[in-house]
């Protein structure tokens, strides 16, 4: 696995598409599954899986990258994996990049992509009251970000929230944080990059308050969020938010299923060649079939 620095954002781009290429002997496609790219209102790209015969869920699914790099690319591969094993939608989303396009740049383009979809979700084969919002890594942080601002403003609704080692806390005051610093992989250094280029040039000035929706783990609030299923990582200087936030989940009465994968590091479930890794994906596709269990008597499910 090479190390993948955040300093240089250009050159973060093309190691993170090297990366990507590297790991990507996954099909390009998958029987049964339209995979369309689009752009909806607002100027964000999207790719859209829709199965042959929809099942009614539908998951908006956002990349990791630290904020900085990746593309639709980057989860293309769990994206196909989803939509064929599940039978649901995806909603893959292409939202900009810091430091050009700094917080809430990013959120704004995945809060639009997830307003979109549940408008939408009927022309996509969906059910607009089985959404839901998913990612890993900075993708992660988003889809909290996302719960977090439906719950505030009243929707649109959300009947699950899929958390992959997400990021949460810009903090930076765990036990984890302390413990990785050093290359090969995500460490504490790059999460100090990340949230450089996220917050931008204001980030620690006086009187600066970092926003909820930008780190959710400052929310002091978490009743009323969706169910959660959160992956966290041993090796992975954001384990101990991603544990933390569970618990506070759980605290305030949602339901969640949290799995702390001993020996793990960060993005360990891309290296398909694993075991480990295998396992994990299929641990995300139980807990998303459990989400979207259909209840026979709630009209526009499927059985199926």
């Amino acid at each position: 696995m090479p190390y993948v620095s955040l300093a240089d954002p250009v050159k973060a781009r093309a190691a993170m598409r090297e990366l990507s290429a590297t790991l990507s002997g996954e099909p390009a496609a998958a029987p049964g599954v339209d995979v369309a790219d689009r752009t909806i209102p607002g100027g964000v790209p999207v790719r859209v899986y829709r199965p042959e015969r929809p099942a009614g869920p539908v998951l908006v699914y956002f990349h990791g990258g630290g904020f900085v790099t990746g593309d639709l690319g980057n989860e293309h591969h769990r994206c196909l994996d989803f939509a064929a094993g599940l039978g649901i939608v995806l909603v893959s989303v292409d939202y900009r990049l810091a430091p050009e396009h700094p917080f809430p740049a990013p959120f704004e383009d995945a809060w639009a992509a997830t307003v979109w979809t549940h408008e939408n979700a009927a022309d996509l084969g969906a059910d607009p009251g089985r959404v839901a919002v998913g990612g890993g890594s900075a993708g992660g942080g988003l889809a909290a970000a996302v719960a977090l601002r439906a719950r505030d403003e009243g929707g649109p609704p959300l009947a699950f929230q899929l958390l992959l080692y997400p990021v949460l806390d810009d903090r930076m005051d765990t036990a984890s944080m302390r413990a990785y610093t050093e290359p090969p992989l995500f460490n504490r250094g790059e999460v100090e990059q990340m949230w450089r280029h996220y917050l931008g040039p204001e980030r620690g000035k006086p009187g600066w308050e970092t926003p909820v929706y930008a780190a959710p783990a400052r929310a002091r609030d978490l009743s009323g969020l969706p169910p959660a299923y959160v992956l966290a990582a041993e090796a992975d200087p954001l384990r101990d938010e991603d544990l933390v936030y569970a618990r506070r989940l759980i605290e305030a009465g949602v339901p969640v299923e949290l799995r702390h994968v001993p020996g793990a590091y960060h993005g360990f479930d891309g290296v398909l060649s694993a075991a480990v890794a295998r396992r994990a994906r299929a641990e995300q596709h139980a807990a998303l079939r459990e989400a979207f269990r259909p209840d026979p008597g709630q009209p526009g499910t499927s059985s199926d």
